[in-house]
């Protein structure tokens, strides 16, 4: 019998699960990762043994589908992921695909809205049972989402209406609680993220700074979050095997 997994689909190769799959991995759950937006009929795993999915960020738009036909195709994953209570998991990028694939409208920002700033919890779950009122986060990000029809919206911040959200077995987070030191370090590495933080005005050193303040906050919320999804896939595992 083959053994159940949870897909991760990247989209750029620095945008990484980071602590979402040290979650994953501390469940022994397998995983495998593709990158598929550029591929119009994409091979995935077998959809029958696939007990949770991951949709990480990226710099294209969710609706982006002529130059990225893939796109199509995971946001039909999600549709029927949802369908039959998979456990599905969307950051940034992916919370907006999660979004469009479930009928809310996609809209360009007021402004990039990137580096450390607060979230307000709007309502309290299980995933964020441990979340002050207000919470400083990462960011980064332009594009922004209304709510899916029969959402719960769980937090917003001052320019972006839906930072995080519910719906069925599917959580939509806009900001980045994935990251960790050492993949902040990639992001400041790459040539295109310092591109966008230095047009939303921020420096390396900066973002350095402010993650390094925030991150002792940061991690134990993270690790409730992702534990909680990666205990939800463990579950969703045991209905396959």
């Amino acid at each position: 019998m083959t053994q159940s997994q949870v897909l991760i689909v990247q989209h750029v190769p620095w945008e990484k699960p980071g602590r979402i799959l040290d979650n994953l991995e501390d469940l022994n759950l397998p995983t495998v990762t593709v990158n598929i937006a550029k591929v119009k009929k994409p091979d995935l795993p077998d959809f029958s043994q696939v007990c949770g999915v991951v949709v990480m960020g990226g710099p294209m738009g969710a609706l982006d589908y002529d130059k990225y036909p893939g796109l199509k195709a995971e946001a039909k994953l999600v549709k029927a992921a949802v369908s039959v209570g998979k456990p599905v998991l969307g950051v940034c990028l992916g919370h907006q695909i999660i979004a469009t694939a479930l009928g809310a409208k996609l809209s360009r920002g007021e402004a990039p809205e990137i580096g450390l700033a607060p979230i307000k919890r709007v309502d309290k779950h299980a995933y964020f049972s441990m979340w002050n009122k207000q919470t400083e986060v990462l960011h980064w990000h332009n594009d922004v989402v209304g709510l899916p029809e029969g959402a719960q919206l769980l937090a917003r911040s001052e320019h972006t209406k839906v930072q995080a959200f519910r719906v069925g077995s599917a959580l939509g987070l806009q900001f980045h609680l994935e990251v960790t030191p050492t993949l902040l370090e990639e992001w400041l590495s790459e040539p295109s993220m310092v591109k966008d933080l230095k047009a939303a005005g921020g420096s390396k050193s900066q973002l350095r700074e402010a993650f390094a303040a925030s991150n002792p906050q940061i991690a134990p919320l993270a690790e409730q979050v992702f534990s909680g999804f990666a205990a939800r896939c463990a579950s969703y595992a045991k209905t396959l095997n």
